[in-house]
């Protein structure tokens, strides 16, 4: 795996906290991910994870605490400004557009790299269609990346799960994002489909320098991709360090892990 620029921090997290109503999502929670690294966040159900993810692409605004990115810090962002600079995300439920196949899918992915006009892009002439063809090319090189050719035209809803997930793994990657946010990749995959997941998400990484921050269930996942892993229990951050320190921790022990390894 190649090694995190650790010089280089390109996210970090401030003493975030995140209510709703008398529910306490997040309470200060503290952390950083830097360029490059592979940065993993877990904890049991209800842990908060999500939620983070949520925080970090701006579908949630925290009640206190504040997200500094790429050297801005802010405390509200919405969806499109975190898009728009440098993040993208992918969900634990696969959000695709069914009827549509997976080139077009990814296509879409490209929307905030349009630079001409509506009217340009209709009439599908001169620099529109110049920079319609660059951005195909682009999705085309995301689609062999993926190995995912032979489904390039087939619509999503007809492809099974594994490669659906590998579908929106490709639209976020159209968006090329600093950072990009998983959100529990390997839910309802098989094995099979989980190496091959894992193969890509490493591949993303190595390849594309790709800074990556994900949600997994899948410990044997989580601390063969992992540079360094945040645990939440209950909003609260209660370990971050490396995979072998974390499961190690007697906190993360009990609270999440069960047994000692």
């Amino acid at each position: 795996m190649r090694a995190p620029d650790t010089s280089e921090i390109l996210l970090q997290v401030e003493g975030v906290s995140l209510a709703f109503g008398g529910v306490k999502a997040l309470r200060e929670v503290s952390f950083n991910i830097k360029k490059g690294e592979i940065r993993a966040i877990i904890g049991p159900n209800g842990a908060g994870k999500t939620s983070m993810l949520n925080v970090i692409n701006g579908f949630y605004h925290p009640n206190h605490g504040a997200i500094t990115f790429k050297g801005r810090t802010r405390a509200r962002m919405q969806p499109f400004e975190a898009a728009r600079g440098g993040i993208a995300r992918t969900f634990q439920n696969v959000a695709l557009f069914k009827g549509m196949s997976a080139l077009d899918n990814i296509m879409t992915g490209r929307v905030l790299k349009v630079r001409r006009g509506v009217l340009w892009q209709m009439l599908r002439y001169g620099p529109a269609l110049k920079e319609e063809i660059e951005h195909r090319h682009r999705v085309e090189e995301i689609i062999d990346f993926l190995e995912i050719e032979a489904i390039r035209k087939v619509p999503v809803a007809r492809l099974p799960y594994g490669l659906q997930k590998r579908v929106e793994l490709g639209r976020a990657l159209a968006m090329e994002p600093d950072l990009l946010l998983l959100d529990e990749p390997m839910a309802g995959m098989n094995l099979e489909e989980k190496e091959d997941m894992s193969r890509f998400i490493i591949d993303v990484n190595n390849h594309y320098g790709t800074t990556i921050a994900l949600i997994e269930h899948d410990m044997a996942v989580v601390m063969d991709l992992s540079d360094r892993v945040a645990v939440l229990d209950h909003g609260v951050k209660i370990a971050d360090g490396t995979p072998d320190e974390v499961k190690s921790n007697q906190t993360v022990i009990d609270a999440y892990l069960g047994v000692a390894h």
